[in-house]
């Protein structure tokens, strides 16, 4: 249990810092920010990866992604992240 949440920590860590790479502009976020944006990109790519390969039925659909899975839904989770935050500053 204690593997799979230092597992989730790293990847997070990792995927969140590679998607605000990838997005262009400045995101005022602190590096716990980042963990938690991997991780839920983690599980938006596990989300993904079951509706597109319908992989894993075993598990559901509420699962982690690998590293791929999880850079790819922190990149999305941030798009959305960062639009939605921008039509908030400008009220």
């Amino acid at each position: 249990m204690i593997g799979l949440i230092i597992s989730l920590i790293i990847v997070g860590l990792i995927a969140g810092a590679l998607a605000r790479l990838v997005i262009p502009g400045k995101q005022h976020m602190s590096i716990l920010m980042t963990i938690v944006l991997g991780i839920i990109g983690s599980f938006v790519g596990g989300f993904l990866g079951y509706l597109i390969f319908h992989h894993d039925a075993s598990n559901g659909f509420f699962q982690p992604a690998g590293i791929i899975g999880s850079i790819i839904g922190a990149i999305i989770v941030l798009f959305i992240y960062t639009r939605f935050n921008r039509g908030a500053r400008t009220r």
